[in-house]
C-alpha cells in the first residue's frame, strides 16, 4: 500500500470510530444522569454529611451530561473502536497473526474497562478520602460540578488506557520492534517516563501520582513477560543451535582418538 492508500484508509477508519462514537452518545445520553450519579458515589461517601457538588455558570450541569454521555459511549462502543485500530495496523501482520484481530480488540476492550473499573473501586475512594481530609471546621470542601468531571473522566480515561500496555507491548514483540531483552535495559528510562506521564495526567499532588504510576510500573513488568514469552523469534537462531549441536556431534572424542591411534 502507497502512503496515500493508507491515509485514505484511515480516513475511513476515522470516519467509522466517530459513528460508533455518536451511536453510543445517543445510546447512553438518556441515562446521563444516572451514569453521573453513579459517578458520584466515591465523592459522596468521602465528603461530610450533607456535602453536595456546586456549578456556578447554567449551562455547566447540560455539558456535564453530555460530557458524561460521550465517554460513556467511548466505553459502549470501545470493542469496534479497538478493532479499527487494530485492523488499521493488521497489514503489518502476518496472514495468521491477522486472524486474531477480533480476539485482540475484544481483549483490548476488556483491559480498557478493566483499568477504568481499577480506578473507581481503589483510586477513587482513597484519593477522595485524601483531599477531603485537610477539611477543618473553618474549611468546607464544596466541590464544583464540571472540575470534578473533568478529574474523573480524564482519570477513568488514563487509567484505561495504561491497562493496554501489555497487549501493545505483544504486538510491538510480535513484529520484533521491541524485545523483553531491551525493555530491561531501558527500565531506568520507562520508570522515569511513567513518572512524568503520571504528573501530567492527575492533579499536582504526589498522591494521585503514586496511585497512578504504581499501576503502570506493574503493568511495565507484566508487558516485558509478554514480550519475553510472545516476542518474534530471530531468524535463524533455532538453526544456529542445530548447527551448534551438530558441531558438537563432529568433535573427536578421546575414545576415536585411541581408536584412530
Amino acid at each position: 500500500m502507497t502512503l496515500l492508500d493508507h491515509l485514505s484508509e484511515l480516513r475511513v477508519r476515522l470516519v467509522r470510530c466517530l459513528i460508533a462514537l455518536a451511536v453510543g452518545f445517543f445510546a447512553c445520553y438518556g441515562f446521563a444522569e444516572q451514569l453521573f450519579n453513579y459517578l458520584m458515589i466515591p465523592l459522596t461517601r468521602a465528603l461530610p454529611a450533607g456535602g453536595k457538588l456546586i456549578y456556578t455558570a447554567l449551562p455547566e450541569a447540560f455539558f456535564v451530561y453530555m460530557q458524561v454521555a460521550l465517554v460513556a459511549g467511548a466505553f459502549l462502543a470501545s470493542p469496534y473502536l479497538f478493532y479499527q485500530l487494530w485492523s488499521f495496523i493488521a497489514p503489518g501482520l502476518y496472514d495468521d497473526e491477522k486472524r486474531h484481530i477480533i480476539p485482540i480488540a475484544g481483549a483490548s476492550a476488556l483491559f480498557f474497562v478493566a483499568g477504568a473499573a481499577f480506578c473507581y473501586f481503589q483510586v477513587f475512594p482513597y484519593a477522595f478520602e485524601f483531599f477531603v481530609g485537610f477539611a477543618t471546621d473553618i474549611i468546607e470542601p464544596m466541590p464544583k460540578l464540571d472540575e470534578y468531571l473533568g478529574f474523573t473522566l480524564k482519570m477513568l480515561l488514563a487509567f484505561g488506557l495504561i491497562f493496554e500496555m501489555p497487549l501493545f507491548a505483544f504486538f510491538l514483540a510480535r513484529l520484533g520492534l521491541v524485545t523483553a531483552q531491551w525493555m530491561r535495559k531501558t527500565r531506568k528510562y520507562a520508570i522515569l517516563a511513567i513518572f512524568i506521564v503520571a504528573a501530567i495526567l492527575t492533579p499536582p499532588d504526589v498522591f494521585s501520582q503514586l496511585m497512578m504510576a504504581a499501576p503502570m510500573l506493574v503493568l511495565y513488568e507484566i508487558s516485558i513477560l509478554v514480550a519475553a514469552v510472545f516476542g518474534k523469534k530471530k531468524p535463524g537462531t533455532e538453526e544456529e543451535d542445530g548447527e551448534g549441536e551438530e558441531g558438537d556431534d563432529d568433535k573427536p572424542t578421546p575414545d576415536t582418538i585411541v581408536q584412530g591411534d
